[in-house]
C-alpha cells in the first residue's frame, strides 16, 4: 500500500474515531432547562440564589452515563457560547454543578449580569441538540 493511501486511511479512521468521541449525547425532543429564580429583569442583592429547572430529562452527577440525564452548568456574563461539541470550560464564567445540584448561591458585584443554564452530559459535553435556557439579565444592588 502506498504512503498516500496509508495516510488517507489513517485520516479517515481518525475522523471516524473523533466523531465517536465527540458525538453529542442525544437529548429527547422537547427537553428544556430554565432558571426558576431570579426572574429576568429582577433586582437582587448578593449573594444571589439561583434555582435551576429542568423538564423532559433527569439530573445526575457528572460521570453518570444514563440516557436522558445530565447536570447543570451556569453561564455567568458569557457573551459567546463555548463550543457545544467539547467539554465545557470550568471557570468564573462557566460554573459546573457536577454533583447534580439544582440550586446555588453566587456572589456577584453590583451592576447588570446575565445568567444562562446549559445542560451537560456525564462528561460535561452539551447534549445534541443542546439543552440551553433563555439568557436572563439581573441587576445586583
Amino acid at each position: 500500500m502506498s504512503a498516500k493511501r496509508v495516510s488517507i486511511l489513517v485520516g479517515a479512521v481518525w475522523c471516524a474515531f473523533s466523531t465517536l468521541i465527540w458525538a453529542g449525547t442525544p437529548a429527547p425532543e422537547g427537553a428544556q432547562v430554565y432558571i426558576i429564580s431570579p426572574v429576568d429583569g429582577e433586582v437582587v442583592t448578593s449573594p444571589v440564589r439561583v434555582r435551576f429547572g429542568l423538564s423532559g430529562m433527569g439530573v445526575a452527577p457528572a460521570g453518570t452515563d444514563r440516557k436522558h440525564t445530565g447536570h447543570h452548568h451556569l453561564l455567568i456574563d458569557v457573551d459567546k457560547l463555548p463550543p457545544l461539541d467539547q467539554p465545557l470550560p470550568s471557570d468564573a464564567h462557566h460554573r459546573h454543578f457536577g454533583g447534580g445540584q439544582t440550586e446555588t448561591e453566587i456572589e456577584l458585584t453590583p451592576g447588570k449580569h446575565t445568567l444562562q443554564l446549559l445542560l451537560g452530559d456525564g462528561n460535561h459535553i452539551p447534549h445534541e441538540p443542546a439543552v440551553l435556557s433563555k439568557k436572563i439579565t439581573i441587576e445586583v444592588k
